[in-house]
């Protein structure tokens, strides 16, 4: 028997692979948005019906708003020149109510007037009727009126053009419309706007513990069920968004139906969002069927809670997995999804503003990881915690009015300013 084959061979210990750090949350968020290219397109639509729409169009006046000068009071249109002193009488010779017009004042007179009502010619100040005084005048003679106090030139009086000038741009494209824009759209004419079309967007949960409410009673649930509320707020969410949703409902935790459904939603849809799988154990196959059908660039991020985040694609329809639990799932929306979809739709202000406010509470637990905790604003100006974080207590994102933004490896001593953020803000 030969040496080599009598000497045991020395093997080498398996080589240890190293983890891809964590991708911090602003460069997770500045690849998605790169990616985020508008969708092409637009619909016209009733200028009633375009709440929360993103404009395709800039909104030129082609009207000077107001149209002419007109009194922002009701009262006296004068001319300063003539007011002496207190004692000054003023005929009141004609009445111009709002939606009709008047003629030019004659020498110490006045015109009684309503607000939006154009000035006549020749007044240059409105008096408000509680600071003039109405004479009685004997039977059949002028009315007259006293006016208290000496009027100032331009007093009570919106000029011609001064919130919207013809030719203006009133509002650019890429703006999501508010209740004001729309009045400011109808204010120059507008009854139908082009907005940038619906996001499609195919929704489904995986996992095999997941439960519809009202499909089984509380006291018939099987050991390990919970029942599925993210399906819940994250279609109202996208739905505040303006997006077309397609429910597809909950997806057993196997391979070839995650495939299945991921397949058959990428070829009618903008955005596959899903939620629960994208995590590293045996069950779930989110990645992997993600990675057989298209590609998987970005897979968990530096946050708390939220880390297991996947953007990528199948086939031409974008695809992002929240995570299972759901404050984490609700989180990365507003955080992640939330300004994604409105760049697809080519929403120009995107960003997510933070207020400075000062916590009233002890944080001594820091992580190597960005937090977002939840908390509410109270009477004295600051914001306190509640108690329990999990990732899975809901009750927290119902409790709180917003987020706490706190940077990795931070801890918080009461009274110290942090950086809030509204769910006013997230939800809008």
């Amino acid at each position: 028997m030969s040496l080599a084959s009598t000497t045991p061979v020395r093997t080498e210990p398996a080589a240890h692979v190293a983890r891809a750090p964590l991708k911090p949350l602003d460069l997770a968020l500045a690849e998605l948005l790169a990616r985020a290219t508008p969708l092409p397109g637009f619909e016209v639509v009733s200028t009633f019906d375009a709440d929360g729409r993103v404009l395709a169009q800039d909104l030129v006046s082609g009207l000077d708003v107001p149209a002419q000068d007109n009194s922002s009071m009701d009262g006296y249109a004068v001319r300063c020149a003539d007011w002496a002193s207190a004692a000054t009488l003023l005929q009141v010779n004609q009445r111009i109510p709002a939606g009709s017009s008047g003629h030019a004042l004659a020498s110490a007179s006045a015109a009684r007037i309503f607000t939006g009502a154009p000035i006549p010619p020749d007044a240059d100040a409105v008096v408000m009727q509680e600071d003039c005084e109405t004479v009685n005048p004997a039977t059949g003679a002028t009315p007259a009126v006293r006016i208290d106090t000496q009027p100032r030139p331009g007093q009570w009086i919106r000029r011609r053009g001064e919130d919207v000038a013809a030719g203006a741009v009133v509002l650019h494209r890429g703006t999501r419309l508010s209740p004001a824009s729309l009045g400011l759209a109808a204010s120059i004419g507008f009854d139908k706007l082009q907005v940038a079309r619906r996001v499609r967007v195919a929704l489904f949960s995986t996992g095999d513990e997941l439960v519809m409410p009202g499909d089984v009673a509380p006291a018939d649930m099987k050991p390990g069920a919970i029942y599925n509320s993210n399906r819940f707020f994250l279609k109202v969410l996208l739905q505040r968004l303006g997006c077309t949703v397609t429910d597809l409902g909950i997806v057993p935790d196997r391979l070839d139906a995650t495939m299945a459904a991921l397949q058959g939603a990428g070829q009618q849809h903008d955005l596959i969002l899903t939620s629960g799988g994208v995590s590293v154990g045996e069950e779930d196959h989110i990645k992997p069927a993600v990675q057989a059908l298209g590609e998987l660039s970005l897979w968990q991020i530096a946050i708390k809670p939220g880390k297991p985040f996947a953007y990528g694609q199948v086939g031409a329809a974008h695809f992002i997995g929240l995570p299972g639990n759901p404050v984490s799932s609700f989180v990365t929306f507003l955080l992640l999804v939330r300004p994604f979809l409105l760049k697809l739709q080519g929403a120009t202000e995107i960003a997510t503003k933070s207020i400075a406010i000062p916590a009233h509470f002890y944080w001594a637990k820091a992580d190597k990881r960005r937090e977002f905790l939840r908390v509410k604003r109270n009477a004295a100006g600051g914001l306190e915690l509640f108690g329990n974080q999990s990732s899975g207590v809901l009750t927290s994102a119902v409790w709180g009015d917003g987020l706490l933004d706190n940077p990795p490896g931070q801890t918080i001593a009461h009274g110290d300013m942090v950086q809030f953020i509204p769910f006013s803000e997230l939800m809008a």
